[in-house]
C-alpha cells in the first residue's frame, strides 16, 4: 500500500507544476477582472512562479516517472495515450522553462511597462504548457501540445499585429510550424507502417529522420528560413518567454529521436544544411545590433547546433544546446537594465556554452563529426562571441538606480537565476551532467571565440550593423518562400473562380455535363 502511495504521488508531480503555472495565470485574470486595481499581482504571479520551480526539484528523487491519461476511443485509432515522462532529458528542459518564466517576473519590477497581469498571466501560462511539451513522450501528445501553442500564436498576433502584410507573416509563420506537425504525422505513418508503436522508443530505421526535418523547419534550420510572425510590444517580457518556449517545445523532440532511427541517405545533406544555417545565424548573431534585433538569430543558431548534434546520433548534445539556448538566452534578453556587475556575471554564460568539461553544453561533442568538425566549431564560436558582445554592450540599457529598492533587489535576482542554473546543471541533475566531452574541440571553440571578439573591436566587418539591414536581409531571405505563397494564392483565386462559375446561373449545367462526361467514362471503361 505504501508503495502505491509513492508511486501515485511521483505520477501527481507533473501535474502539480503544471498546476502551478495554470492556477496562477486563472487567478492573475480573476484578480485583474474583480480588483484591477490590486497592487499585490505581481506577488501572487512571482509566488505561484517560485512554487512551480521549487517544485520540479522534487522531481529529482522520484525520477524516472510516467504521467498517463485515460485512452481515447476507439483504442484501434488512438493506439498511443497521452503519456507524459519526467526523466534526465525532459527535466533540464523544464527546469530552464521554470527558471526562465521566473525570472521573467523577477525582471519585470524593472521595466517600464510593470503593471501588466495579463501578460504576466501569459507567461505563466507559456510555462506551463512548455512543461507538458518537454515532458511528452511520444508524437502523439507532443503533437497536441505543438497545436496548441501554435494556435495561441496566431490568434494573439492576429490580434495586435496590423496591416495586410504582417497578418500575411502570421498566417505564412503558422503554416511553416503546421507542415512541421505533418512531418511528425508522417513519421507515425511510416512507423505504423513498418509495424511499429507510434512512439519515440520503437521508431524504425529511416523514420527518425522525418522527426529531425519536423523539429528543424519548426525552427527555421531545415531549410534556412524565418519562421518568425512579426514581434509583440512586450519584447523583454512575453516576447522573449514566448520565443524560448516555443523553441524547446521543438528541441525537446531532438532529444528523443534514438540513433538507430537516423539511418538515411539523406543525413549528410541534412548536415551539410544545418552547417550552413548554423554559421549564417552565428554571423547574423555576432553583427545584429542589439540582443533582441538579433533574438531570431541566435534562436537559428542555437538551433542548428542542437539539430547537428541529432543527426550524429547525440540526443543528450541535442538537449544540452537546447536548455542553453533557453537559460543562456533568456539571461541577456531579459537584462534590461545597465549594470557593470551584472554584465560581467552574465559572461558565465560564455562558459555554459563553449563545451569544455563540466559545462552544460560538454556533451554536445561526444559523437564524431567528421569532416564537418571545422564547420561545427565556426559555428560555435560565431554565437559565442555573439554572446559576450551582447553582453558587455555598454549602452541601450536603463538604469537601476531609480527603481523602487525592492525593484534593485528583485531585479539582480531574476538575472542570478538564469546565470547561476546552468552552472548548476553542468554538474547535477540529469543525463548530460559531469560529461568531460571532446575537450580539445571545445578548446579550439573557444580560442576561436576569442579571436572573434579581439577582431570585433578592430575590424570593420564585424561592426554591428543597423537594424533596418536586418530586417531587409531577413526579408531577401525569405524572398523564395514568398514565391511559393504567392502560388499558394494564386491556386487561391483560381479555385474561388471554379467555385463562382459553378454556384451561377450555369452551375448546374456544369454540373450536368460533368455527370455526364463522368458516366461515360466509366462505360467506356467498363466495355
Amino acid at each position: 500500500m505504501a508503495i502505491k502511495l509513492i508511486q501515485l504521488r511521483s505520477l501527481m508531480l507533473i501535474l502539480v507544476s503544471c498546476l502551478f503555472f495554470f492556477g496562477t495565470a486563472l487567478a492573475l485574470i480573476a484578480l485583474r477582472a474583480s480588483l484591477p486595481e490590486a497592487r499585490y499581482a505581481w506577488l501572487v504571479a512571482a509566488g505561484g512562479s517560485a512554487a512551480a520551480f521549487i517544485s520540479l526539484f522534487a522531481w529529482l528523487g522520484q525520477m524516472p516517472f510516467d504521467l498517463v491519461l485515460p485512452a481515447w476511443q476507439p483504442v484501434t485509432l488512438f493506439m498511443s495515450p497521452i503519456l507524459f515522462r519526467a526523466d534526465g532529458v525532459s527535466w533540464v528542459l523544464a527546469i530552464g522553462i521554470a527558471a526562465l518564466t521566473l525570472s521573467t517576473l523577477l525582471t519585470a519590477s524593472a521595466r517600464p511597462v510593470f503593471t501588466n497581469s495579463f501578460a504576466w498571466a501569459g507567461v505563466l501560462a507559456l510555462g506551463g504548457v512548455g512543461v507538458l511539451a518537454v515532458t511528452a513522450d511520444n508524437p502523439l501528445t507532443l503533437l497536441l501540445v505543438w497545436a496548441a501553442l501554435d494556435l495561441t500564436e496566431l490568434l494573439s498576433q492576429l490580434g495586435s499585429v496590423k496591416g495586410a502584410a504582417n497578418n500575411e507573416k502570421v498566417v505564412t509563420s503558422f503554416s511553416t510550424r503546421a507542415f512541421g506537425i505533418g512531418l511528425l504525422l508522417w513519421a507515425g505513418i511510416f512507423s505504423i507502417a513498418d509495424g511499429s508503436a507510434f512512439d519515440f522508443q520503437t521508431l524504425p530505421a529511416g523514420a527518425g529522420i522525418y522527426l529531425v526535418m519536423a523539429a528543424g523547419l519548426r525552427l527555421g534550420v531545415l531549410p534556412l528560413h524565418l519562421p518568425f510572425a512579426p514581434e509583440s510590444e512586450l519584447r523583454r517580457g512575453f516576447g522573449t518567454s514566448f520565443r524560448l518556449v516555443s523553441a524547446a517545445s521543438s528541441l525537446v523532440l531532438l532529444g528523443r529521436v534514438p540513433a538507430g532511427s537516423l539511418e538515411a541517405g539523406i543525413t549528410p545533406l541534412l548536415m551539410l544544411l544545418a552547417i550552413v544555417a548554423g554559421i549564417y545565424g552565428g554571423w547574423m548573431w555576432l553583427r545584429a545590433p542589439d540582443e533582441l534585433n538579433g533574438r531570431p538569430y541566435w534562436v537559428i543558431g542555437m538551433a542548428s547546433l542542437s539539430v547537428i548534434a541529432a543527426l550524429s546520433g547525440n540526443p543528450l548534445g541535442a538537449v544540452a544546446w537546447g536548455a542553453a539556448l533557453v537559460l543562456v538566452g533568456g539571461v541577456l534578453f531579459l537584462a534590461s537594465v545597465q549594470n557593470m556587475w551584472l554584465n560581467r556575471l552574465m559572461l558565465a554564460g560564455a562558459w555554459s556554452l563553449s563545451s569544455l568539461p563540466f559545462s552544460l553544453t560538454a556533451g554536445a561533442w561526444l559523437k564524431s563529426l567528421g569532416w564537418f568538425t571545422p564547420l561545427v566549431i565556426i559555428a560555435q564560436a560565431l554565437v559565442m562571441a555573439g554572446f559576450i558582445r551582447h553582453a558587455l554592450r555598454p549602452a541601450g540599457r536603463d538604469s537601476l538606480e531609480p527603481q523602487p529598492s525592492w525593484a534593485r533587489g528583485v531585479y539582480p535576482a531574476g538575472i542570478i537565476l538564469l546565470i547561476s542554473l546552468p552552472i548548476l546543471l553542468g554538474w547535477i541533475g540529469w543525463d548530460g551532467a559531469l560529461q568531460i566531452g571532446a575537450w580539445l574541440h571545445a578548446l579550439l571553440a573557444s580560442l576561436l571565440t576569442l579571436g572573434l571578439v579581439w577582431a570585433t573591436r578592430r575590424f570593420r566587418i564585424f561592426n554591428p550593423v543597423r537594424a533596418h539591414w536586418v530586417t531587409s536581409t531577413a526579408t531577401r531571405l525569405n524572398s523564395i518562400y514568398q514565391g511559393f505563397w504567392s502560388l499558394y494564392r494564386a491556386l487561391g483565386r483560381i479555385s474561388q473562380i471554379i467555385n463562382e462559375t459553378l454556384e451561377g446561373e450555369g452551375g448546374i449545367m456544369w454540373t450536368l455535363l460533368f455527370l455526364v462526361l463522368f458516366v461515360s467514362l466509366i462505360v467506356q471503361g467498363a466495355s
